[in-house]
C-alpha cells in the first residue's frame, strides 16, 4: 500500500493486488477524512428543508438534504447538529439515527450516518466560507417525488428519503413521526 495523493479532506491509497483472474492489478481507495453526515429535518406540517448549492465535482447545481462531514473521532450526532444549524439555521429538539451506510464502496471506504430531526426551531444559517447555500422548504412527498423523477440526484439524499418513507409506511418509527413523513391519513 502507498499513498498516491493526500490533502486535508481525503487520502487516495494504491494497492498492488492479485485480481480474481490471478493476474496482478492495481486498486485505488479514496478515504475521506470525515464521516458523511446527513439530516432529514421534518417540520410539524410535514415539510422538509432542502439545501441547494453548486457541486464542483459535477459542475452543476444540486438540491439535497442538509449534509456534510464530521470528524471520525467525534460523536456523529454532534456533527449532525452542527451541520443542520450551519446550513439551515435550524435546531432540532429531537433526533433519531435512522441509517448507517457505506457510500460508493467499490472505490471509497466512506461511511455515512443519517438522522431524522424534528421539533425544529428556526435561526440564522452560518455556512462555511466554501459554501454558498440556498434553502427550500417543501412537503416530504414532493421531495420524494423529485428524487424519484431525477430532479434530486444526490445519492445520500435519495437514500434518506427512501428509508424514511419505508420506515413510516412499515410502522418502524413512532406514529406521530410517521404522520410527518406520510401526511394526514
Amino acid at each position: 500500500m502507498r499513498t498516491a495523493y493526500e490533502n486535508p479532506w481525503m487520502e487516495v491509497r494504491e494497492y498492488d493486488v492479485i485480481r480474481p483472474d490471478g493476474k496482478p492489478g492495481l486498486y485505488g481507495v479514496v478515504s475521506p477524512a470525515n464521516l458523511a453526515i446527513g439530516i432529514l429535518p421534518l417540520f410539524v406540517d410535514g415539510t422538509v428543508m432542502l439545501v441547494g448549492q453548486y457541486r464542483f465535482a459535477l459542475d452543476c447545481w444540486s438540491w439535497e438534504l442538509p449534509e456534510g462531514g464530521g470528524p471520525k473521532d467525534m460523536d456523529p450526532l454532534e456533527s449532525a447538529k452542527r451541520e443542520l444549524a450551519e446550513e439551515t439555521g435550524l435546531v432540532a429538539a429531537h433526533w433519531l439515527e435512522f441509517m448507517d451506510m457505506d457510500m460508493s464502496n467499490s472505490i471509497t471506504d466512506e461511511r455515512a450516518i443519517a438522522y431524522l430531526a424534528w421539533d425544529l426551531a428556526e435561526g440564522e444559517a452560518e455556512p462555511e466560507g466554501t459554501e454558498d447555500i440556498v434553502t427550500r422548504r417543501i412537503p416530504f412527498a414532493e421531495a420524494l417525488a423529485e428524487a424519484m423523477d431525477g430532479r434530486i440526484r444526490d445519492a445520500f439524499t435519495l437514500a434518506m428519503l427512501l428509508k424514511a418513507d419505508y420506515m413510516a409506511r412499515n410502522r418502524l418509527i413512532d406514529p406521530a413521526l410517521a404522520r410527518l413523513i406520510l401526511g394526514p391519513a
